[in-house]
């Protein structure tokens, strides 16, 4: 298994469709000049943005947190270009970006250093051979204080590491619950 580079990247992208859209460099600057959150491929990885849906944790019905049982009412959403994030909760939120990853890959995701260094952890499970689709992102503010999350942004590294080998059976193959999937994804069982 070996870490793919920037070309695998664009050439995946260009024949297969691998990441839609997709930007073949590293974007540091909006049409105005402003400083942006980076996004776009990087050396050894893809860098992928926030789109600008939102579903902010809220207690206010007191519900207990049951993946097998999920109460959508649990959740607020926001459209903006900024989400806040109440302190020691959670907001879900979707890539700008469209995948389907080739059945001899296995993707991880990575929150960037820029979000960890302020508290903001982003987590992703693997994305798996052949699963297509929005990925999910969920971002814990672990801290005491209200968080940012700029949409259109940078928020997380998607690394793509290539086996030697084609699985057995992928994710396609097994039907997974979450094939397919647009927009922010709540729990399924």
């Amino acid at each position: 298994m070996s870490i793919k580079s920037d070309k695998w990247m664009r050439r995946m992208a260009e024949e297969q469709g691998m990441i839609e859209p997709f930007e073949p460099g590293q974007v540091r600057y909006d049409q105005n000049q402003q400083r942006l959150i980076s996004y776009g491929t990087s050396s050894y990885g893809y860098d992928v943005r926030c789109a600008d849906e939102f579903k902010i944790f809220t207690n206010v019905h007191s519900s207990i947190v049951d993946p097998k049982n999920f109460d959508e009412n649990s959740f607020v959403d926001v459209k903006g270009d900024v989400c806040v994030i109440p302190p020691n909760s959670f907001a879900l939120a979707r890539t700008v970006e469209y995948f389907r990853i080739p059945r001899s890959v296995l993707t991880i995701c990575l929150g960037k250093s820029t979000y960890a260094r302020c508290g903001i952890i982003v987590n992703v499970t693997p994305l798996e051979p052949e699963w297509e689709g929005h990925v999910t992102l969920e971002f814990s503010n672990t801290t005491p204080l209200p968080a940012k999350i700029y949409a259109h942004e940078g928020v997380a590294q998607m690394l793509f590491f290539e086996s030697d080998e084609v699985c057995e059976t992928s994710y396609r193959d097994r039907g997974g619950k979450y094939q397919g999937q647009r927009g922010v994804t709540l729990p399924r069982t």
